[in-house]
């Protein structure tokens, strides 16, 4: 037939003894077969020539090299995405991105800025509009300006900040030009940007009033490197990934189809893999159903052979990517049903979404709780929360003491009141704030990073501040400490980010950057820190997610009612609120805590319930009170304030859903019930079981059972 033969491997794993795991993941499928000798590593030139050595010395060099490296060489270089970033059409992209920022710079900082923001402004747009990424900030632009209008601020994440034309675009709110103050007159808009060292984010200065006028002068900036979005030169391709309400998450989702049209719009595919604690839970089965033993050493060293296998394709929960108007999809990569399930409605790309973010738009639009929040508080109180100062005394105290709550040094939460504050609300973040005592919103961002960060915070940072080593503000929070504290050692701009980039990814000190920084006087403490770290967090991801949290603070401080229907209107969502367990009172409160910790065998439920106890621990703490499931005042969802108590909706009581509290709403307008029969009637998504929860809740008052009226 002319046609040639070519000897391959079916290659499954590397090494022959890699087999276990292969036998250890089929089991995990239910194959009858898992345990069948299966050599499918990768063997070398001389191993297959003596696999294919039944064929004779001459025949078996042709099928195992000769037709092997001539069919090679007939196969040009393919790239399975091509080259380039592929960006969508917005007309006049560049022109409007340059009207806004300049609009907004000079509203802020006047028609004269000062030199160094000049230049900073001009280099970033010189670099985003070079390398066609107006397109990206843009649509960046308009799906945050459609947000804002409908009432839900945008957190972003990711090291976007990190770019002032990001902020001056609407896109951002953090500042990235160093700490300054500025004046808010319009007739004035004097800068100085001369402030003391020591202060590392614009929050921290002492108040001022401007020199020329008079005026209560206003504090920004936070002091973060344009390369650490964009590299040199825009040598980075931008990745703006954006927090959206969780309940205007999917209206951005259909701007976004509205903008580029359906057939540019897809929803990115995600490979899902065997992680750690399933990859163990496969081994002890596996162990379990062969009747064998092994020591803990042995469970994770089988365990760990397993992680990272493909299990599934899915879909990321935010992610949307763009093509250009005049491409079909088919011209970057396939498309598929997730897990390819034919019968989902959604369809995404075949390909994860990283492997494309240098050739495609993509979008990272998830949901968040902390917009949310902000605007349920925001509507109860009126308070528009992009003007609560990030200076204030009693909201920051918080972090430290309680004292401004009403209570302190509770034996459950602690001498901090950061409970139910994102970011700083967990028992280990709780611990950290103890261990730094911050009083500057500079150590609250470094917080956060040692707490995003990997191998940052125990085992490094916090042995240099107990051993006074150093103060808080001398360690690594973020990768962007690194790149500034290096520049102002004398170190080359690149050469500073270059470490920066390694040390934040975990891949140590580059090679002779050790020699260079002891030769800039960087003390050894320093450079034994970066040594140590895995992962670095991004300082604008850190600085948006603290002005987040700081806000949710002050309404803390300031309006605890709209606070905790805030909070607890989110948990409910979520399934973390039982008006059962948590409607009873501190004691009955305080008893469930104790249950939970005291419980060896506690669940991921149980954890989650207790961060929910906690708070109400702490809300009756404060004096704060609920008022009982009502048929005829209690919202669906919402914890509405009443009284100056909150009102228990019906999704509270845990096992009664959101279609049951939306009937019950619906069911009960414009009547007046006589009987618990009636409702039942009126309600018809409402069960047995709910109303027989309800009853107990005391949700129905002194309504009969039935309607019927005895005679007897």
């Amino acid at each position: 037939m002319g046609k040639p033969v070519i000897a391959t491997g079916d290659v499954h794993f590397l090494n022959p003894e890699d087999e276990i795991f292969r036998h250890v993941l089929l089991a995990s499928k239910g194959f009858d077969d898992a345990d069948k000798p299966n050599p499918l590593y990768f063997r070398t030139t001389d191993d297959m020539l003596r696999e294919f050595s039944y064929l004779g010395e001459e025949k078996a060099y042709e099928v195992v090299v000769t037709n092997t490296n001539m069919i090679a060489d007939m196969c040009e270089t393919v790239r399975p995405v091509p080259h380039n970033l592929f960006a969508p059409t917005i007309v006049n992209s560049a022109e409007d991105l340059k009207s806004l920022v300049y609009g907004k710079f000079h509203r802020l900082y006047g028609d004269n800025p000062p030199e160094l923001m000049v230049k900073r402004v001009e280099t970033e747009l010189h670099d985003i509009i070079t390398c066609h990424y107006d397109v990206i900030y843009m649509s960046a632009q308009r799906l945050v300006q459609n947000s804002l209008e409908n009432g839900y601020l945008v957190g972003s994440r990711g090291s976007v900040g990190s770019s002032i034309v990001a902020y001056l675009s609407g896109i951002t709110e953090v500042n990235s030009f160093p700490p300054h103050y500025r004046c808010p007159n319009p007739e004035c808009k004097h800068t100085i940007l001369d402030v003391p060292k020591e202060y590392n984010c614009g929050a921290d200065l002492p108040d001022a009033v401007c020199p020329l006028c008079g005026t209560r002068m206003e504090k920004d900036g936070f002091n973060i490197p344009f390369e650490t979005f964009l590299g040199f030169g825009g040598d980075k391709v931008p990745d703006i990934d954006l927090n959206f309400s969780g309940e205007y998450q999917s209206r951005a989702h259909a701007y976004c189809i509205e903008m580029f049209g359906s057939s540019s719009v897809f929803r990115a595919g995600t490979i899902g893999t065997v992680a750690q604690k399933t990859a163990y839970g496969y081994v002890k089965k596996y162990m379990e159903e062969h009747g064998k033993s092994a020591s803990a050493a042995e469970m994770n060293r089988l365990a760990t052979g397993c992680v990272g296998v493909r299990r599934t394709t899915g879909q990321h929960p935010g992610g949307l990517v763009v093509i250009p108007q005049e491409n079909e999809i088919w011209d970057f990569c396939p498309v598929q049903h997730p897990a390819d399930d034919s019968e989902s409605d959604q369809i995404t790309t075949h390909f994860e979404y990283h492997s494309m973010e240098e050739n495609l738009l993509k979008l990272d639009m998830l949901g968040h709780d902390d917009p949310t929040m902000i605007r349920y508080m925001e509507d109860i109180t009126g308070v528009d929360a992009k003007t609560i100062p990030l200076d204030d005394e009693n909201t920051m105290s918080i972090f430290t003491s309680s004292k401004v709550l009403g209570y302190e040094d509770d034996p459950i939460l602690g001498p901090t009141g950061a409970v139910a504050v994102p970011e700083f609300n967990t028992r280990f973040t709780r611990g950290v704030l103890l261990d730094t005592m911050p009083k500057k919103f500079d150590f609250l961002v470094r917080i956060s990073g040692y707490t995003h960060g990997t191998d940052v915070w125990l085992g490094n940072a916090r042995d240099l501040i107990m051993s006074k080593t150093t103060t808080v503000d001398g360690t690594i929070g973020c990768r962007d400490d690194i790149m500034l504290y290096l520049i102002s050692m004398g170190l080359p701009e690149k050469r500073a980010f270059k470490i920066m980039e390694m040390v934040r990814k975990g891949r140590g000190l580059p090679d002779g950057a050790e020699e260079e920084m002891k030769a800039a006087g960087v003390p050894d403490w320093y450079i034994g820190s970066c040594k140590k770290i895995k992962y670095l967090f991004p300082k604008a991801h850190a600085v948006a997610y603290v002005m987040m949290a700081f806000r949710i603070a002050w309404f803390k401080v300031y309006h605890p009612l709209a606070f905790y229907a805030a909070y607890f209107y989110r948990r409910s969502q979520k399934g973390g609120f039982d008006a059962a367990m948590m409607s009873m009172g501190i004691e009955a409160v305080k008893a469930n805590i104790e249950a939970i910790d005291n419980n060896e065998n506690a669940t991921d439920k149980d954890e989650d319930l207790l961060t929910t106890l906690e708070v109400c621990y702490e809300f009756y703490l404060r004096g704060l009170e609920f008022l009982p499931i009502d048929l005829y005042k209690s919202d669906a969802t919402k914890f509405v304030v009443e009284d100056g108590k909150i009102r228990l909706p019906f999704v509270s009581l845990a096992g009664l859903g959101e279609n049951a509290a939306l009937d019950l709403v619906r069911g009960r307008d414009g009547k007046h019930f006589i009987s618990i029969e009636e409702v039942s009637q009126a309600c018809p998504k409402v069960s047995k079981t709910h109303i027989l929860m309800l009853k107990e809740s005391g949700a129905f008052g002194d309504l009969p059972d039935t309607s019927q009226v005895s005679l007897f």
